[in-house]
């Protein structure tokens, strides 16, 4: 099993494997901000919450599904909630983290690598 500092070290080098993206640490109240183009897609607080922007329609589905949470203070901006707590925790974490690149790559024409 591994500790939290591996488990958030694992999901940042995921998110940061996906096409075009960057990372902006320490920015204002995010720990870890990832921008796709000019456009912060998600941040993490502390080891593994994930703050994760969606487009409406996928934002409702993936509260629907129970996939995610409510964002607390931005659901009105697409953002949802979910928390990486173990390894079991990080593919569903990371195809709603894909979700929200894929939607706003595509609407900045970043290129995306064959295997997203």
């Amino acid at each position: 099993m591994k500790s939290q500092a591996e488990l958030h070290q694992e999901l940042r080098q995921r998110i940061l494997n996906l096409s075009g993206v960057r990372e902006r640490q320490n920015a204002g109240i995010h720990e870890d901000a990832f921008l796709v183009g000019r456009t912060m897609f998600m941040h993490i607080h502390g080891c593994c919450q994930c703050d994760i922007r969606l487009a409406k329609n996928d934002q409702k589905r993936v509260l629907t599904e129970g996939k995610a949470h409510p964002h607390r203070w931005a659901p009105e901006a697409g953002f949802v909630t979910l928390i990486v707590n173990d390894e079991k925790d990080l593919e569903p974490a990371m195809d709603v983290i894909r979700m929200s690149h894929r939607y706003f790559a595509d609407n900045q024409s970043v290129p995306r690598m064959e295997h997203e």
